[in-house]
């Protein structure tokens, strides 16, 4: 699990199945031939499993194994602790990278507990977050019925739920959409937090030379 590549491989296998090609748009630094590598690596220690969907999709895909999905917590404590790191990504969070973002900065204090399911269109995926008595949980794919619809690309969305774009600015340049209670949705997306980032080691004073 040390090899580059391997554990954010994982990350983006923890909400569901994934096709390489999917795997290779989601991690945009990792050449074909190293994803290629990678996942070979994590079938082998029996991380990572591959095998064809039902028709009509037919498409071969990656999933983790029951012993893979046993890395979510690691994967959460990780990303907790990488939120305090003032250094910036190279590339945008991938959409499923965002939902695990949403999952550790949870905080319905913020703005009471919005209950309720929501459908998130983040780029050209859908997934469905449900939250309530103080927690979140977030899957892949459609809700049936949901309060309402948050369609934004990933960029947008995290800088709204971050507070480095207000709501409101996002909706009247049609960067996000809303469809539904509006309301609900307004609280869902206040009730995350920004990292507070570590504190920055203190200087040590200079020693001086006995020579």
């Amino acid at each position: 699990m040390g090899e580059r590549w391997a554990l954010l491989i994982v990350r983006e296998l923890l909400l569901g199945p994934r096709r390489f090609t999917d795997l290779r748009d989601s991690l945009a630094g990792a050449s074909p031939n190293v994803l290629s590598q990678r996942l070979d690596d994590l079938q082998t220690a029996g991380v990572v499993q591959r095998h064809r969907l039902p028709p009509p999709a037919a498409s071969w895909v990656y999933e983790l194994t029951a012993w893979g999905y046993e890395l979510e917590n690691v994967l959460l404590a990780m990303a907790r602790w990488g939120s305090q790191s003032a250094g910036v990504a190279e590339h945008e969070l991938s959409p499923r990278a965002l939902l695990i973002a949403m999952r550790t900065t949870y905080t319905p204090s913020s703005s009471g507990d919005a209950v309720g399911r929501f459908e998130l269109h983040i780029d050209d995926e859908r997934f469905e977050v449900a939250t309530g008595h103080g927690s979140i949980t977030v899957a892949a794919g459609r809700v049936p019925s949901p309060d309402a619809v948050i369609s934004s690309g990933s960029d947008v969305l995290r800088a709204v739920i971050f507070g480095d774009l207000a709501l409101a600015d996002a909706l009247r340049s049609r960067a996000l959409r809303i469809d539904g209670d509006g309301n609900a949705a307004a609280a869902l997306l206040a009730s995350f937090r920004r990292p507070q980032l570590a504190a920055a080691p203190a200087q040590q004073p200079a020693r001086r030379s006995d020579r």
